[in-house]
């Protein structure tokens, strides 16, 4: 695994020097699940390219890409990512994968959502005080929850005592929930990988999927060479062309824990 680790989100400008790297910036879901590292030998392989990654929040990682910092972003907030084209920061923003967000509560708790839709769920948790626990890092995921938030109850309870904001990646927020036998909000894939971490016999359960609203989409942009004079566009391009092909396509379909798919090609499909 190439795997970037930052302490700010400043990368030093050598990582763009050879022509055989591609520093990649992407969200945490990418990463906790290992399909970044499973995909980084078959690229290799494939093409020769070092793949370079950090994993961060969707909001910070657009924030390399603006700052010149990443040569290709993969990520997973549809509203922000067109924001960031339009700006001029990003080229070639193409559809890759969806997975699904659930809601996951402990167990001892789990039964007090039973019957009820998402609006029902977030609806009770306010009423009755839950523990919840946000990313609080706008990310994808946290972007996502808080727009369920201002539907259901008008706007994000960031004010309230029983709503914490960890402010770290998805399996963090889910430990720490896990810990004070809460509530989180998180992306399938994550969860599933959360699973498999307590040998299939996880604390914190799905108590809501399947809402209309709940879909997860996953996209590549191509950090634009005209706003950052260095990037790689040619390795990002490359890296877009296989993973939204046909090889790129089945991997993903093929990637499971469990047995279980953490995420569902669509680069043909979603309009």
């Amino acid at each position: 695994m190439k795997k970037l680790i930052l302490s700010s989100l400043v990368v030093a400008s050598a990582v763009f020097a050879a022509d055989s790297d591609l520093v990649m910036a992407t969200t945490t879901s990418t990463d906790n699940t290992g399909l970044l590292d499973a995909i980084y030998p078959a690229y290799k392989a494939e093409t020769g390219v070092d793949l370079k990654w950090t994993a961060v929040g969707t909001g910070a990682a657009l924030k390399l890409g603006e700052n010149c910092d990443a040569d290709i972003l993969f990520v997973h907030s549809p509203k922000v990512e067109k924001e960031f084209v339009e700006k001029g920061f990003g080229v070639e923003r193409k559809a890759v994968m969806y997975n699904d967000f659930v809601l996951i509560a402990d167990k001892s708790i789990a039964p007090k959502f039973q019957g009820k839709d998402i609006k029902g769920s977030f609806e009770m948790i306010k009423a009755e005080g839950i523990k919840f626990f946000s990313r609080g890092d706008t990310s994808g995921t946290h972007n996502k929850e808080k727009s369920i938030w201002k539907k259901v109850v008008g706007e994000v309870p960031e004010k309230d005592a029983w709503y914490a904001q960890t402010g770290q990646g998805m399996l963090a927020t889910i430990n720490a929930a896990a810990e004070q036998k809460g509530v989180t909000f998180t992306d399938r894939g994550t969860y599933i990988k959360y699973e498999a971490n307590m040998k299939n016999d996880p604390s914190l359960v799905i108590v809501n999927e399947g809402d209309d609203d709940l879909k997860n989409f996953y996209s590549v942009i191509a950090v634009n060479p005209k706003h950052c004079a260095k990037t790689d566009v040619e390795n990002a391009n490359k890296f877009i062309e296989w993973i939204t092909g046909e090889k790129g396509q089945k991997f993903i379909a093929d990637f499971k824990l469990m047995n279980k798919p953490l995420f569902t090609p669509d680069a043909t499909t979603r309009k």
